[in-house]
């Protein structure tokens, strides 16, 4: 797996940015000018986007530190899971609940078909 840098540097040299009008509550200023900022990280393809914020700069930030979190997440080395299997108690405890279900299965139908 390929390690990707998550400092602030190493993520501007690798992420293209791109401006666009982020639309929703926050008036005329962010209606009009450029505030949403959407970032791809060319190595990987991750695409993360910020437009919670009125400015673009605060939204700048936004936007990396999320990439940075994306990308942590991304690298994470994952304990591989150990199959286990169920208990005796826990086999037992199915069956009976399934021998229950059964029964009120069965007491249903008998009603129903016998006042035909």
């Amino acid at each position: 797996m390929t390690r990707y840098a998550t400092d602030r540097e190493s993520l501007e040299r690798d992420c293209e940015m791109e401006f666009f009008i982020a639309g929703g509550p926050g008036g005329q200023h962010r209606n009009k000018v450029e505030t949403g900022v959407r970032l791809r990280h060319r190595p990987s393809g991750i695409v993360v986007t910020a437009t919670e914020r009125r400015s673009q700069s605060a939204n700048r930030e936004a936007a990396f530190e999320r990439m940075a979190e994306r990308l942590t997440e991304l690298q994470r080395v994952r304990k591989p899971r150990r199959p286990t299997r169920p208990t005796a108690a826990a086999k037992q405890s199915r069956i009976e609940d399934k021998r229950r279900q059964s029964e009120r299965k069965r007491a249903r139908t008998k009603a129903s078909t016998g006042e035909s």
